[in-house]
């Protein structure tokens, strides 16, 4: 038996009733994406995407399987608590620094951890920051640190100041430090180079995820089972690497598609954890909604091939971890209900959860 645990990332389907609390009032990145962009979606309309409470969009009569929505118990909207919560972890927020950037002590204990002066310190675009802050990194050798409205630390350094593998172990020694009430749920890696137009460019393939590490889940369960689990794309970081008999970095949502169509082909029982990042990272965070349109297009298109190798006791759950409205002002997460889609060729049909 085979169970494909697929996440859009950052893929809402409206406001939660604590949305203001978030300043996410009016957040629907599934419609308010809709109404500018005409979205071309049929076969996650055919799981029932459309038929969702609340998403007033015209309903799909032939719905293959059970459709619903759900909202988050944690009072949060990062990447870590909402894959935490799918499996089973109800954690308190992790703390964020988005108002004045890192506290001056925890700053000098990064810089004690490292040996290294560390230059920024607020919340910012990393593409903008970069543009800013990359000349002064250059000249002299000090990782650029930034955070955002997630709880997150992130390092971008340039790969000739810094090659990757000393980068990663910068964020790694930075992970060892970040602890009690600077427990930041993530350090990211974010390396850059220079490209052929002589701008500062981010590398987000060789971008580096560094989670705190979670308490016992749904995954601990099904390790002790002796069921394979298998990550695919960024959930091995989000997770801290336990609980996974096997796990695939990929650089994009096509290449996260052609190994969960590898692993399907594989006689073999698996439960298959994969995250397609390329709505959130590419797109959702740079208000770029033809991008997020035309990616939510392309995962639409492999749902056939995805529903033609799963056999009769295999099963396919499409979810969200988070919203991110890439049509309001803000280009951060939002706080918004997610799908929860689940076909399979024993369930009932047109179910509404």
């Amino acid at each position: 038996m085979k169970v494909l645990l697929m996440i859009i990332d950052g893929f809402g389907v409206g406001e939660t009733p604590d949305a203001d609390k978030f300043g996410d009032v009016g957040s629907n990145t599934l419609v308010n994406l809709n109404n500018k962009i005409n979205l071309n979606l049929p076969n996650l309309q055919k799981l029932g995407l459309f038929n969702i409470d609340g998403v007033n969009l015209p309903h799909n009569q032939e719905v293959t399987g059970i459709y619903g929505k759900m909202a988050a118990k944690t009072f949060a909207k990062d990447t870590t608590s909402g894959h935490w919560e799918l499996m089973g972890v109800y954690s308190k927020p992790f703390p964020v620094f988005t108002e004045t950037g890192f506290p001056a002590k925890f700053v000098k204990i990064m810089e004690k951890a490292t040996g290294l002066k560390l230059i920024g310190n607020r919340a910012a675009s990393g593409t903008q920051i970069i543009e800013e802050l990359g000349d002064a990194h250059m000249r002299d050798k000090t990782p650029i640190l930034y955070t955002s409205a997630d709880s997150v630390i992130q390092i971008a350094c340039h790969v000739d100041v810094f090659p990757l593998e000393e980068q990663y172990k910068i964020c790694q020694q930075i992970r060892n430090v970040a602890k009690g009430k600077f427990a930041c749920a993530r350090v990211i890696a974010r390396p850059f180079h220079t490209n052929k137009e002589g701008k500062y460019q981010r590398l987000n393939d060789d971008r580096r995820d560094y989670s705190v590490a979670p308490p016992k889940n749904n995954l601990t369960l099904l390790e002790k089972k002796g069921i394979n689990v298998c990550g695919v794309g960024k959930v091995k970081d989000i997770f801290a690497g336990k609980n996974m008999s096997e796990s695939y970095h990929t650089t994009n949502n096509k290449d996260s598609s052609d190994k969960i169509l590898q692993l399907l082909k594989e006689d073999k029982s698996r439960f298959i954890f994969a995250n397609l990042i390329d709505t959130d990272m590419l797109y959702g965070h740079r208000n770029d909604c033809a991008g997020y349109a035309k990616e939510l297009a392309n995962i639409d298109s492999k749902i056939p091939e995805i529903l033609k190798l799963m056999g009769e006791e295999d099963l396919l759950i499409v979810t969200s971890d988070h919203g991110l409205d890439p049509t309001t002002p803000s280009t951060d997460h939002s706080r918004e209900y997610v799908p929860i889609m689940i076909t399979s060729k024993k369930l009932s049909q047109n179910k509404n959860l």
